[in-house]
């Protein structure tokens, strides 16, 4: 059996990115970086996606953890996880939101998560989706405050 070896990257036309690899770059950059690699209905979904949230508060900050986007203020609001079939914004305190328009369709067994799974071609409800972050907003804030009362 003749010996293999492993591809270099310089002959690599996709080397596996590291946490490395990433280092020192803005996470606002990796965050353009993975929507523009997509090259799909899911980059374009993320991106609006991605605006609507960032569009809710001023105060919203983006983040690279994990290999994906995270979006937080005062804690992290949600993440933008795509699949091949999905584009899920996962809320890390998603059950502890109201969700009157019930937006979160995936996740809804877990005590904390709560997740909405967007399929090629869903629309967003724009109106309901800014509401859902402003409460994830709104949670993390009341949270940080009652830790700070008790503290002080």
């Amino acid at each position: 059996m003749p010996e293999t070896k492993a591809q270099s990257p310089a002959t690599n036309p996709f080397p596996k990115k590291t946490p490395a690899a990433d280092a020192g770059k803005l996470p606002s950059d990796l965050i353009d970086a993975r929507i523009k690699e997509l090259q799909d209905w899911r980059g374009q979904l993320l991106a609006r996606l991605r605006t609507l949230i960032r569009s809710a508060d001023p105060e919203v900050s983006e983040e690279w953890k994990w290999n994906i986007p995270v979006w937080s203020c005062n804690g992290i609001i949600c993440t933008g996880e795509t699949y091949k079939k999905v584009v899920k914004l996962t809320f890390a305190k998603g059950a502890s939101i109201a969700d009157p328009a019930r937006l979160f369709n995936s996740s809804l067994e877990g005590n904390v998560r709560r997740a909405i799974d967007f399929p090629e071609g869903s629309r967003i409800d724009k109106t309901a989706l800014r509401a859902l972050i402003q409460a994830a907003i709104t949670l993390n804030k009341s949270t940080v405050r009652g830790k700070s009362k008790s503290a002080t």
